[in-house]
């Protein structure tokens, strides 16, 4: 997003402004202005606790957006949620890796530290990584797995990997998708109904 005054207008329009969706926002460093937030409906969620990680790296010029966390109980249990926009392929996406690379491992580093605190915390992680799901970035550095059998403790499940290999995505280039916007849980959240490939492409994607 651009700033929070975005997000504002947003919860205003008529078509969703009857359900009172409330805002976490931080201002980012991001040489362009982008910022990451969260919306969400207070009547379901409610937030004990946010706060924003800045991405540290040796080059002192490069500035890109924070990465949002917020606790809180959803539907009166403990959830984190983390949301993130980690650095974009300009440049190619081979000599920008190393920064996506240092994004997920902050990302990772927040992760563990909540299951350090809980290691029975759960955990959803989204935004848009500008990686795919089986990139080193999130298949290697997060260890997000495709299929949830293969989910150990302290571990994380990439629905969106298999909606991908099923020739989904969320953008094209050259011809071939790619799914940079994707969503991620806790192995605590494992082996529900709701993360199953079948209710992200019912419901993320609109899809039967």
């Amino acid at each position: 997003i651009e700033n929070r005054g975005v997000l504002e207008d947003l919860v205003k329009q008529p078509s969703i402004a009857n359900r009172t969706y409330q805002i976490v926002h931080y201002d980012s460093p991001d040489r362009r202005g982008v910022d990451v937030g969260l919306i969400y409906n207070p009547r379901d969620y409610v937030v004990t606790n946010s706060k924003s990680y800045v991405l540290q790296t040796n080059d002192t010029s490069f500035h890109t957006r924070d990465q949002l966390v917020v606790s809180g109980y959803l539907l009166n249990e403990k959830v984190h949620v983390i949301v993130a926009h980690w650095p974009s392929r300009i440049g190619g996406d081979v000599a920008s890796e190393p920064k996506r690379v240092a994004a997920a491992g902050l990302t990772k580093s927040i992760i563990d530290s909540l299951y350090r605190v809980d290691p029975k915390a759960k955990i959803i992680f989204m935004g848009d990584l500008n990686d795919d799901p089986f990139d080193k970035s999130v298949s290697k550095v997060i260890g997000a797995k495709r299929n949830q059998a293969d989910v150990e403790k302290g571990g994380m499940f990439n629905p969106f990997w298999n909606i991908l290999d099923s020739g989904v995505g969320s953008l094209a280039y050259n011809g071939s998708w790619n799914l940079f916007d994707q969503i991620m849980v806790s192995n605590n959240l494992v082996g529900t109904d709701r993360t199953n490939l079948k209710f992200w492409k019912a419901e993320v994607f609109n899809k039967d």
